[in-house]
């Protein structure tokens, strides 16, 4: 197995983006023997496992995320098994960056070849594969173009640019998050980061949508980023925005927000509602309520007001917590109804109870809500769900074989 990473590491130092799924799949062939090396990697909106191509193999066909062996093995981040013919066996296993789900890796063994040893391989493998296009993501579009099924907006551009990576998670915490929609958002961004034992959460809302929209979603977050690199607390941080946005956009734009912060040790959430939707917290996966507080103007308003209020409340172990934008509960199922907060709220009560990991229920709310194909999303919809002490992290390792 050293050998395998090894030399996997040493061809890929001068490669190119577009180069890395035939090295991988030459090292999987020299050092263990597979043959049908296939990655795939998961569109935007979820839906499919997209192939790379290889130089010097015929590209293979996508794959549905929904009623497939390697959908399933990505849906449940497992290790699964299957067999082309009697002479072969196939397995499937995820590629894990950390533990976002970058894609799948296909390989083909003999019948009885599979052994304890070459699962233990292809699983390390694939997490170094699933780590190095991550990296090599940053020198090329190879990577990004392979994951697009339709055309993306320039606004879309500019906030996936922007986007930090849509699943994390520690000891303590699983955080994940959708933008929606993938391929024309116009107007929604979000943002977190981890120091120390602080979590620094953020939703935005940028009123209108399209380019215009995008561009001051865009330019609030960068003013969040820098006022939270700087140190600043949360409501020198909203007055910081506050003034950078109105100062820009004098007059005619302004941004929705919840800013929060989520102290990993205590539990204790701190946060400040910029005229935006209420968080919403699911105790025990069953219990859901808003978190109402006094919400402050929208960031750019720049109209004489008390200073906001900091809210706060104590998370137990075992908490849900979700930020959004009203275009979600605003959404519109198959059927023509609104999802509502109530009935957001009951979606995600439900699959907690049904044991779906954090990441898997935004997927499945993308795909029951979002982008189905009689739904009508009137506005971009986007979420950051949280779980505190859950233990659900290492449901997003990779499981036992199937």
């Amino acid at each position: 197995m050293s050998e395998l990473l090894d030399e996997l590491l040493r061809r890929t130092h001068l490669s190119a983006p577009s180069d890395l799924a035939a090295v991988v799949a030459d090292q999987a062939v020299a050092s263990l023997g597979a043959r049908d090396v296939a990655l795939y990697v998961a569109d935007y909106e979820l839906k499919t496992l997209m192939p790379l191509a290889a130089s010097h193999t015929d590209e293979p066909e996508p794959l549905a995320i929904a009623g497939t062996v390697a959908g399933r093995a990505y849906a449940t981040t497992s290790i699964l098994r299957s067999s082309p013919d009697s002479a072969h066996e196939r397995i499937w296993v995820p590629m894990l960056d950390g533990t976002e789900r970058v894609g799948m890796m296909g390989l083909t063994f003999a019948a009885g070849a599979i052994t304890e040893r070459i699962v233990a391989a292809c699983e390390r493998y694939a997490h170094l594969v699933a780590i190095l296009i991550v990296a090599k993501s940053a020198y090329g579009d190879f990577f990004q173009v392979s994951r697009r099924r339709k055309p993306m907006t320039i606004a879309s551009e500019l906030l996936w640019g922007l986007a930090p990576p849509l699943v994390f998670a520690t000891d303590l915490l699983v955080l994940a998050a959708m933008l929606e929609p993938s391929y024309d958002n116009g107007g929604d961004a979000l943002d977190y980061a981890l120091n120390g034992q602080m979590l620094d959460l953020a939703v935005f809302d940028a009123m209108g949508h399209g380019l215009a929209a995008a561009g001051v979603a865009a330019f609030a977050l960068a003013a969040y980023r820098q006022s939270r690199r700087s140190g600043l607390g949360l409501l020198d941080t909203y007055a910081a925005m506050d003034d950078a946005v109105g100062s820009q956009f004098p007059g005619d734009r302004f941004v929705t927000a919840v800013i929060a912060q989520l102290e990993l040790d205590t539990g204790r959430l701190t946060w400040i509602s910029a005229g935006h939707p209420a968080p919403l917290l699911i105790r025990g996966g069953r219990r859901a309520r808003m978190l109402d507080a006094l919400p402050a103007p929208p960031l750019g308003i720049q109209v004489a007001h008390a200073p906001p209020v900091v809210a706060t409340e104590s998370l137990e172990p075992g908490d849900l917590l979700l930020l959004y934008t009203d275009g979600l509960t605003e959404a519109r199922d198959p059927h023509g109804t609104m999802l509502t907060v109530e009935g957001l709220a009951e979606f995600i009560e439900r699959e907690a109870h049904a044991g779906q990991t954090t990441p898997e229920t935004l997927r499945r709310l993308r795909q029951a809500i979002i982008t189905s194909p009689r739904a009508n999303l009137r506005d971009d919809a986007t979420a950051l769900l949280l779980e505190w002490r859950r233990g659900g992290e290492r449901d997003l390792l990779p499981q036992t074989v199937a």
